[in-house]
């Protein structure tokens, strides 16, 4: 695999172009069922494996469970506040910055329980959505762009099989 492969190894995030209610749908089921798979996908390595970068460069796959623990705290909290404020101004934070702290170096099982709880309150709260929820928004003020709620699903679907990649692509390589 070449780097830029072996980064997005499912390919860069594209923003759909319409938004069908099985596209949702197959997204939250996505956010359900990645707890399982990345659970499934990481339970069986050792310490030196969860310490194996999935490129050169790259995060360790147990920086990787860290930091999907953590985007996807960040997104549930951002998908509340868009629920529950007008056009909320979310709080962004440095990843990579956030993957060199000590407890980035713990045990998995944590942040895998993590995930597991988090996306249990996800699901519950998209599988509860109305038409007009979906099209609620909030902003990124480092960037500007603002989000809707259904974009941001599609976005951390993607961003749930993407890292979910890492984990099996780098597998692969033991």
């Amino acid at each position: 695999m070449t780097d830029e492969q072996q980064k997005y190894p499912i390919g860069k995030f594209k923003a759909p172009v319409s938004y069908t209610q099985e596209d949702i749908r197959t997204w939250i089921t996505i956010i359900k069922e990645f707890p399982g798979r990345l659970r499934h996908a990481i339970i069986a390595l050792n310490e030196k494996q969860l310490d194996t970068p999935y490129r050169l460069g790259g995060w360790t796959l147990r920086q990787v469970v860290h930091h999907v623990a953590d985007s996807h705290m960040n997104s549930l909290m951002r998908f509340k506040w868009a629920l529950t404020e007008e056009n909320t101004s979310i709080k962004p934070y440095k990843e990579a910055d956030w993957a060199l702290l000590p407890d980035y170096r713990m045990p998995v099982e944590p942040s895998l329980k993590i995930i597991e709880g988090v996306h249990q309150h996800w699901a519950a709260l998209l599988e509860s959505f109305t038409e007009d929820e979906w099209n609620r928004t909030f902003v990124n003020p480092e960037s500007g762009n603002t989000l809707q709620l259904k974009k941001a699903l599609a976005l951390y679907a993607w961003h749930s099989k993407h890292h979910l990649a890492h984990v099996t692509e780098t597998i692969k390589t033991f």
